[in-house]
């Protein structure tokens, strides 16, 4: 499913979705504060346009609590929300339920995207 299923996610809406990882990079990155993070942004816009085949681990510390927590108010809830709407709209029929459920693992990622390893 790997490589059929990434290029009809990119095709059916993970187009959308990575181009918004990659907008929310773009503002970060207008600071020089903010460029980490926006380097972040750009390391999941690649896991946004091809999620299947890819798993996402949590862990960090406080620095990443904090990192978390900033980035939770300014972009991550707005993120998380497009993503949360997608997966649902996906889950509507039984053929986008593998679709819908990377949209959640992309919602997920949206609000905890520090201190999360893609593998």
């Amino acid at each position: 499913m790997g490589c059929l299923g990434n290029v009809l996610w990119f095709i059916c809406g993970g187009f959308l979705s990575g181009l918004s990882w990659c907008l929310s990079g773009c503002l970060w990155c207008i600071t020089i504060v903010g460029i980490p993070i926006g380097m972040q942004c750009f390391k999941f816009a690649a896991l946004s346009f091809f999620p299947f085949g890819k798993e996402v681990t949590y862990g960090g510390g406080a620095g990443s609590l904090l990192l978390n927590i900033l980035w939770m108010i300014i972009s991550g809830i707005p993120l998380a929300l497009e993503s949360a709407l997608f997966g649902i709209l996906m889950c509507i029929t039984i053929v986008g339920i593998p679709f819908g459920l990377q949209h959640f693992k992309i919602a997920k990622l949206a609000l905890m995207p520090f201190g999360a390893e893609v593998y």
